[in-house]
C-alpha cells in the first residue's frame, strides 16, 4: 500500500468521524424556540448565534475533504486499462473442450459420475480419441 494511498485513507477516516460528531453536536431549527422561553442553553461556548455559524462551516469543509478523498481512493484503486483487443488476450476457463491428450484420448469432460469416465458405461473409444457408441 503506498503511502499516498495510506495517507488518503486516514484522512478520509478522519473527516468521517468529524462530520458524524459535529452533526451530533449541532442542534436542531426546533432548539432556538426552547431556548427564547429560558432553556439556558443560549449562553453556551460559541454564543447564541456563532456556534451554528462556526459548525455548520466547519462541517462543510470536512464533508469537502470526505467527498474529495473518497473520489482519489476510487480513482487509485481503479485498475488500470487493458491495452489490445480482446482476441489478443488469454483465453479463459470457459469449459469448452480442448485438443485430444497427447497419448490419443480424450480429454475427460465434466460428467455427474464420480469415478470421473465421461458419458455412459456403454462408450468405447476409437484409436483417434472419438467415442463410438456400442
Amino acid at each position: 500500500m503506498s503511502l499516498l494511498l495510506s495517507l488518503v485513507l486516514v484522512a478520509q477516516v478522519l473527516s468521517a468521524l468529524g462530520v458524524i460528531v459535529l452533526v451530533l453536536l449541532q442542534h436542531g431549527k426546533g432548539a432556538d424556540m426552547g431556548a427564547a422561553f429560558g432553556g439556558g442553553a443560549s449562553g453556551s461556548l460559541f454564543g447564541a448565534t456563532g456556534s451554528a455559524n462556526f459548525l455548520s462551516r466547519l462541517t462543510a469543509a470536512l464533508a469537502t475533504v470526505f467527498f474529495v478523498s473518497t473520489l482519489a481512493l476510487s480513482f487509485m484503486g481503479r485498475p488500470a486499462p487493458r491495452s489490445g483487443s480482446v482476441m489478443e488476450q488469454p483465453a479463459s476457463n470457459t469449459g469448452v473442450p480442448t485438443a485430444p491428450a497427447a497419448g490419443g484420448e480424450a480429454a475427460p469432460a465434466a460428467s455427474g459420475s464420480a469415478s470421473g469416465t465421461p458419458g455412459d458405461a456403454a462408450v468405447q473409444k476409437d484409436g483417434a480419441g472419438g467415442q463410438i457408441p456400442k
